[in-house]
Formats: structure tokens, C-alpha cells, sequence
């Protein structure tokens, strides 16, 4: 029972500002990147991983401190996605927050290099595919998109 595998719970946040999403490049060594969703090098949104007992509005307000020094004051549940890769299984929750607090800055450089803002229609490549999912969500206006 020990080497079953076990489905995580994480979550990304869309912050809006002037029409542009906030994303942050990860960082190009697999061992800084903290992805078991193999995102070296790719741009994604801030979120992580869900604690025990946390909402997950406080799981974004949470890494979203944490990596961006930007304090959301409200996060909007708008997505679930199921995540899978050969080694690793997660739900993901997309939020949505346009109403928060400070500029975006680099507070964990060994995992996201930088952070720049972009437009729906201009996003960087590659994007991390969870990340790449919660913004089709927003853009399609969808829950839940079957694959």
C-alpha cells in the first residue's frame, strides 16, 4: 500500500490587471522548478499546492505572498482541471482575483526567475500546461473542460 500513488490538490490564480495576466518564468533546472508537472523553464501563474484544512482562497492568498509579495484581497474559484502526467496526478483549481495589493516581485528565485505581465491574446511559450489550461477556462468562460 505504501508505493500507491496518490492524486495532489493544487490551484493557479489568474491576476488581472489593465487586460494583462501576471505569469512567472520557472526556472530552467528541473531541480529548482519544484514541478512534478515538469514545468523547467516554462511561464505559469502563481498558485501551488493546497494544505490541510486550508480553503482554497487561502491557498491562493497564501502562494501568491509568497511568490509575488502581491497580497490578494479576494480570489474567485472559476476552474477545475485533472492534471496528468506518467509520474504524477492533480486536480487543479483555477481562482481568479483582479482586487489585490502591491506589484508583483521575485521572492523565490530559485523556483520563478521573473515575473511580467502579459495580454490574453500575447501569452509567452512555453506555458506550463496546467496554467495553459486555467487560462483556456477563463478565456472560454468554462468550468470544466473535458480532454
Amino acid at each position: 500500500m505504501a508505493d500507491e500513488k496518490r492524486i495532489g490538490v493544487g490551484f493557479g490564480v489568474i491576476i488581472v490587471r489593465n487586460g494583462k495576466v501576471l505569469l512567472g518564468k520557472r526556472h530552467e533546472d528541473p531541480a529548482k522548478a519544484s514541478s512534478m508537472l515538469n514545468g523547467a523553464g516554462k511561464w505559469t501563474m502563481p498558485g501551488g499546492k493546497l494544505h490541510f484544512g486550508e480553503s482554497f482562497e487561502e491557498g491562493a492568498k497564501r502562494e501568491t505572498m509568497e511568490e509575488t509579495g502581491i497580497r490578494l484581497n479576494d480570489a474567485e474559484v472559476i476552474c477545475v482541471n485533472n492534471d496528468i502526467v506518467e509520474a504524477a496526478h492533480f486536480v487543479t483549481i483555477g481562482l481568479y482575483s483582479k482586487d489585490f495589493d502591491n506589484e508583483a516581485k521575485v521572492m523565490e528565485p530559485d523556483e520563478i526567475t521573473e515575473w511580467k505581465w502579459f495580454k490574453l491574446d500575447e501569452l509567452p511559450s512555453p506555458l506550463y500546461f496546467p496554467s495553459a489550461k486555467v487560462l483556456e477556462n477563463y478565456k472560454k468562460g468554462k468550468f470544466y473542460i473535458k480532454v
